[in-house]
């Protein structure tokens, strides 16, 4: 194949689009997306349900899952690095019909994330508000829509800048805690030694056995969603060859010791029965991060840490605009959308796509009716379902593709990125659909008491959220699927015939050059935690 302008052979969903991110930005974009309300606000009510040691391990389980989810797709990005990055897939490697269907998953995922995320920065904006105040606190998700409208407006380069220190914080203050903690469980803070005491009280390590270690799986889930990013920005990167797999071997590390070790160190100072673990109201004032600071005796605690949050749920937003719009710019330039919306202006910037995320987002403004900790536990309950099925497509396509590469007399050497396992797993989709089917409630009957009555009906409300939240994405999904193969009368791809080259990066000589730089060990000791 013979080199072209850009270095590739472009596929018609590339074009417009400028490589703008360099690695620090791919990273970071994939880090801020996972790093937000997951584990700064619900990190506690996994704890408090499956106990320290249950917790501990849903998180390293989902964990060492996605390590072969984003291996998978650095292979085949490293490769193909299109707009629709694994969505794309389908449709060269197994039926047109498929990248149709995840396309549009995917796109219904991340513009159901932002009023999700938006809803959560009016509660932690609550905090600060006086007791009994009349402040509308759905001006918040307004001045945020606004504020990442004009970010978007400004390019991919200017997005992914941003992002970057955005994310920064994020890591500082993890930093900080991990180092607080550890102090602090020594007992060189606070002047309590807390040791592992909190994995032998009653329920500890493994509160409620199998079923609540099942319950922690599913929910810690939708804490990691957002890991997958690094596939969808290698379309806007300078250097895919070089910078897909650097991001998603290092992404996946970052994560791992950010999460794993929070979670020990909030397992081992804090109680699974203390009940403000529960956080039902998602104040950052009882987030577990804010408890372990406030035993350190660090004053104004709960402001600094509801800052964070605040900032964390903003730059997971500004992430969540850069993907959606990017999933409809790749929906439009496949004909499945109005082919208007994939316009892109001169700095790359699908307008039209920004204005139709920017609508979706104008849910969040719901808020002002029903309130936004029912709206935000709503999107929650539908996306955690979403990205578990995203995650098992993105595993089936790799190996689909490596059937084809194979069938085309391809040696595994030649892809300039090997996947070093082979992804399996299930356990998560399949935890989250029985659950949803085993935790019916039962009437109290007809003399109830008030109380007996109002857990009953929250009950139902769970209920309906988690079968909502566990079905929607596998009746949605078939629909699609079916529907687009019945009206386009699409086959499944030959493996002889799959298309493995239109869209491939071609490195310039700059390019061979700029991956065979080296840095010192400490220089790359230092960026992998950084």
């Amino acid at each position: 194949m013979q080199n072209v302008d850009h270095h590739e052979v472009l596929a018609a969903e590339q074009e417009g689009l400028k490589r703008g991110l360099r690695l620090r930005h791919m990273v970071m974009i994939a880090v801020s997306a996972t790093i937000g309300t997951g584990l700064f606000l619900t990190s506690g009510t996994t704890i408090a349900t499956a106990g320290p040691g249950g917790a501990l391990l849903a998180y390293a389980t989902i964990g060492f899952w996605l390590v072969f989810v984003c291996q998978a797709i650095g292979e085949i990005a490293t490769l193909l690095p299109l707009p629709g990055a694994f969505n794309a897939w389908g449709g060269r490697v197994f039926d047109e019909a498929s990248s149709f269907q995840m396309t549009w998953m995917y796109f219904i995922y991340w513009a159901l994330t932002i009023p999700a995320e938006l809803s959560a920065s009016a509660i932690i904006v609550g905090f600060w508000l006086p007791q009994g105040s009349t402040f509308p606190t759905w001006i918040v998700p307004l001045i945020i829509i606004i504020v990442m409208v004009l970010i978007n407006l400004a390019g991919v380069r200017a997005y992914g800048e941003l992002e970057y220190w955005f994310s920064i914080l994020k890591v500082i203050t993890i930093i900080m805690f991990i180092i607080c903690g550890i102090l602090v469980d020594a007992g060189v803070l606070g002047n309590v030694k807390y040791g592992m005491d909190a994995w032998h009280i009653e329920g500890a390590p493994f509160k409620g056995g199998f079923m609540g270690f099942i319950t922690a799986l599913v929910s810690v889930g939708f804490a990691y969603g957002g890991t997958e990013m690094t596939g969808v920005t290698a379309a806007e990167s300078r250097n895919p060859h070089k910078h897909v797999p650097k991001a998603v071997n290092t992404v996946l590390i970052r994560i791992a010791f950010f999460y794993i070790v929070s979670i020990f160190l909030l397992g081992s100072i804090i109680r699974n029965d203390d009940p403000s673990l529960l956080n039902s109201n998602s104040s950052a004032a009882k987030a577990p991060f804010t408890i372990v600071f406030a035993k350190a005796g660090i004053n104004a605690a709960a402001n600094y840490m509801n800052a964070v949050v605040f900032t964390s749920v903003f730059s997971a937003i500004n992430s969540d605009f850069y993907v959606a719009t990017r999933m409809l710019l790749s929906l439009s330039r496949n004909g499945w959308a109005h082919k208007i919306i994939g316009y892109t202006n001169s700095r790359g910037v699908p307008l039209l796509a920004v204005a139709v995320v920017t609508a979706c987002s104008c849910l969040s403004l719901t808020t002002i009716f029903v309130g936004s900790g029912v709206v935000f536990q709503w999107f929650v309950a539908i996306n955690g379902s979403l990205i578990f099925q995203i995650w098992v497509f993105i595993l089936f396509l790799h190996f689909r593709f490596r059937y084809c590469w194979k069938k085309q007399s391809r040696a595994v050497k030649d892809l300039p990125y090997v996947s070093w396992g082979y992804p399996y797993g299930c356990c998560c989709v399949i935890a989250n659909c029985y659950l949803s089917v085993t935790s019916a409630p039962h009437h109290p009957g007809a003399g109830a008491s008030a109380e007996q009555m109002k857990e009953y009906h929250s009950a139902r409300e769970t209920y309906a959220k988690g079968l909502l939240g566990a079905w929607f994405p596998w009746v949605v999904s078939p629909i699609l699927f079916f529907s687009y193969k019945f009206v386009r009368k699409t086959k499944l791809v030959r493996a002889e015939d799959a298309d493995l080259d239109t869209g491939r990066f071609i490195p310039s000589e700059s390019d061979k050059e700029d991956m065979k730089s080296s840095r010192s060990m400490w220089k790359k000791i230092v960026t992998y935690f950084i």
